[in-house]
């Protein structure tokens, strides 16, 4: 029998049907932030041989109808609705794509199954990309087996786009497995979309499964702090070099070079020579990997229009106050309280300080002497949202000093790794008085308001009211000294009401 899923957490799955691979993913919730609590692919390259034949690949496609049956079963059982199969590049362009589908559909009564034009495929990955990063500014590449997917991208905005065929498998057939052919193949045809030169000194933003076996091979060849592809940033010089090295490189070389599928061998010479020439083509000054793709736009498609504009980073972590926290009317006033200790802050610190007051309290449910480390880890690692990897460390570093974590413990490393000496710095004075805050309050607005922070001169004063329940004990002194030696202030504390006499 079906499962059937609570009405506030609805369910809804979708299967991405491409030229060189099927996935099934399930989400769960309606959230800002896509949840998915199911992933699974499998590999059929229903693309290959599909430029000599005009046909689907009739091993792929005999593959494809076991696997579909195990998909379309897994969301049922799971209690997904609706569940949708979305075909690209190689059941379109493909002579007998109608007839794969119709022969699908036959095999899955009453699932949807939408075959997207290059457009519509291309508008899915924007979606998704702009779902976890919000303000991504340049040019989306989305490579697949079949087709390119290339679009603009304005400071959160989608603008133009184009369909190319230079997926990794129509890429290596056109240029007959020659990755020196496919240069010019792939040049001639990015050539031919004139606004990719305004990514000039802007950011390329690629989506792909070919393209983040790609970082994942970067990031262990640079002992990277982060193992998370969302979101791994590099500069223009670095990705022209992994490209080049990776075209060049034998099927022997690939073979033992760290994190890669044997399944991708073949992918990556030519997903490495379609990045080398879309950074010619478009000047990019850095590149952008993306976790986010067709899959989660197609969820939030799905999502009501205000969901989809809430903020991605304050969403998550309004949510994890609901979930984990003790009281969610407490962050606003932290939000306030921590104010006077940074008068003078960006727009961007100011929201990674407001999202630190909202996730200040997700280990109040943990075993008390492993908070410190679970909270790091829960914020480091938290799934792709609208958050790069320094404002992950920064957000982890604040939690984790929050509950007085050693500065030195061992599982800060990557944060400390991750974040300049000025950053690191802001973390630990918003998490020092977060943590001075919560002895304080008990975690409740009601006592918080009767305590203030104040800078005069050289002095850090915590203001207490009288009457109010909170008291200048030694906890409390000694973490208020502890927040007065990271701003380099002496610590004083002041009775409101002798203050006021």
């Amino acid at each position: 029998m079906p499962f059937t899923t609570p009405v506030d957490a609805p369910r809804f799955a979708v299967v991405d049907l491409g030229s060189n691979s099927v996935r099934l993913v399930v989400f769960e919730g309606q959230n800002r932030n896509p949840t998915a609590i199911f992933n699974e692919k499998a590999v059929l390259r229903l693309g290959r041989g599909l430029l000599a034949t005009g046909r689907l690949n009739e091993d792929g496609m005999a593959q494809a109808l076991t696997v579909m049956h195990r998909y379309h079963a897994v969301a049922r059982a799971m209690g997904a609705d609706p569940f949708e199969v979305l075909a690209t590049a190689a059941v379109r362009d493909a002579r007998n794509g109608a007839d794969f589908v119709a022969t699908l559909a036959a095999r899955l009564p009453g699932v949807t199954i939408r075959v997207l034009s290059g457009l519509q495929e291309a508008e899915f990955a924007a979606m998704g990309v702009l779902c976890g990063i919000p303000t991504a500014d340049g040019i989306l590449a989305d490579i697949g087996g079949g087709s390119l997917e290339v679009v603009r991208l304005d400071a959160g905005q989608r603008g133009q786009s184009q369909t190319l065929g230079l997926g990794v498998i129509r890429l290596a057939e056109r240029s007959g497995d020659d990755p020196v052919r496919a240069r010019a193949i792939a040049e001639a045809d990015l050539s031919t979309v004139p606004w990719l030169s305004e990514g000039m000194g802007r950011d390329l933003y690629l989506v792909g499964g070919a393209w983040r076996a790609l970082a994942r091979i970067h990031m262990a060849q640079t002992g990277y702090p982060l193992n998370m592809v969302h979101h791994y940033t590099i500069g223009r010089e670095e990705a022209r070099d992994l490209a080049g090295v990776i075209a060049a490189a034998g099927r022997r070389a690939l073979e033992r070079l760290p994190e890669v599928s044997r399944r991708r061998v073949d992918d990556l010479p030519y997903a490495a020579v379609a990045l080398r020439r879309l950074l010619r083509a478009t000047g990019a000054r850095r590149v952008v990997f993306s976790a986010n793709g067709l899959r989660e736009g197609w969820f939030m498609q799905r999502m009501p229009a205000a969901l989809r504009e809430q903020d991605p980073l304050l969403a998550a972590s309004k949510d994890y106050a609901r979930r984990l926290g003790r009281d969610p009317n407490l962050p606003p006033a932290l939000f306030a309280w921590t104010h006077p200790l940074f008068g003078q802050e960006s727009a961007a610190s100011r929201h990674l300080r407001e999202a630190a007051c909202w996730m200040s309290d997700i280990g109040s449910h943990d075993h008390p002497e492993f908070r410190a480390e679970q909270s790091f880890l829960r914020v480091l690692r938290q799934p792709g949202i609208g958050l790069d990897h320094h404002a992950r460390a920064f957000l982890a570093l604040a939690t984790a000093m929050r509950y007085e974590a050693d500065s030195d413990a061992g599982f800060l490393r990557p944060a400390r790794l991750l974040l300049d000496m000025a950053s690191a710095q802001r973390a630990e004075i918003l998490g020092s008085a977060l943590r001075l805050a919560y002895t304080l309050s008990a975690g409740t607005p009601d006592l918080l308001s009767g305590t203030a922070l104040i800078q005069r001169g050289s002095q850090l004063i915590l203001r207490l009211e009288e009457d109010t329940g909170v008291f200048a004990g030694e906890s409390v002194i000694r973490r208020l000294d502890r927040l007065a030696q990271h701003l380099g202030l002496e610590a004083a504390t002041e009775n409101a009401r002798q203050r006021a006499a």
